[in-house]
């Protein structure tokens, strides 16, 4: 699977990357057809603290894409919810 990774307004850390590469392994795992994934992260100051952090990410597959997005005040729970959100999605479709 190809991964594209892109950041608004946030510098991108290994542990960052780490915690993603992670979940998308576990989605690779309920769906080995993947092509690619496209993950952003922001930071967005403007917005109310609870929702500071944002994560969206689409799964390219055969058929529809799968796409989720979500904002958190922590971007490591934004991540893990976008990844339940596309599980969930994966789970459903088969």
């Amino acid at each position: 699977m190809k991964l594209i990774l892109s950041t608004h307004n946030l510098t991108l850390t290994k542990a960052i990357e780490d915690h993603i590469l992670e979940k998308l392994d576990k989605l690779e795992h309920l769906d080995r057809w993947t092509i690619d994934a496209r993950v952003t992260i922001e930071h967005d100051t403007t917005k109310t603290p609870s929702k500071e952090f944002g994560c969206s990410m689409r799964l390219s597959v055969k058929g529809p894409d799968l796409f989720a997005v979500d904002h958190e005040s922590d971007l490591y729970a934004a991540i893990d919810k976008v990844a339940k959100k596309i599980e969930q999605q994966i789970r459903k479709r088969h």
